[in-house]
């Protein structure tokens, strides 16, 4: 996820504090992986720097001071580009899973307790994303439904890759 981007995006509905841009943000894409003070803070400065943001106004209190921040028209054409831009999707050619499934071939160690191992685990985060996005609002099940449908695709590929151990046994020897 782009930070800088979605700060940006955040700003387009008005100005605001570092402060209110980090709750913000945590509200809407954090829940898992808040952001740190010291990152909007940089983020922000980076922004400002490259004429993407500008300081809107600077308030005094009890301690530092507080700085406002308000997108600019380049801001609001470069979160329109990044919009825009398609992601590339995720193709995982080089999972670390495939690399412990033939490295336990080659080593002649059991590929099917990994494989076995791993599902537990895939069906254990299942549970815990079901009961989450159970309790959640919107933007929590869609959230939760993103990663349950990767989940699912991987346990597919267990499934797939259990069934052809044999043959992937020898494919590995050669």
């Amino acid at each position: 996820m782009s930070i800088g981007h979605t700060l940006l995006g955040l700003l387009e509905s008005g100005p605001r504090h570092g402060y209110d841009l980090k709750r913000a943000f945590d509200e809407k894409f954090g829940h898992d992986r808040p952001l740190h003070y010291g990152q909007v803070y940089s983020t922000m400065s980076r922004l400002l720097k490259h004429g993407l943001v500008e300081v809107d106004g600077i308030e005094a209190g009890g301690g530092p001071e507080r700085k406002r921040y308000a997108i600019t028209d380049a801001g609001i054409t470069d979160v329109q580009r990044w919009l825009a831009t398609p992601e590339k999707p995720a193709e995982h050619l080089q999972s670390t899973l495939y690399t412990k499934v033939v490295l336990a071939l080659l080593t002649r160690r059991d590929a099917a307790e990994i494989l076995d191992t791993q599902r537990s685990e895939h069906l254990r985060s299942m549970r815990i994303l079901t009961d989450r996005k159970r309790g959640g609002d919107l933007a929590d099940q869609l959230i939760c439904d993103h990663a349950l449908f990767h989940l699912e695709a991987d346990l597919r590929w267990l499934e797939l890759t259990a069934a052809r151990l044999d043959r992937l046994r020898e494919a590995v020897k050669r």
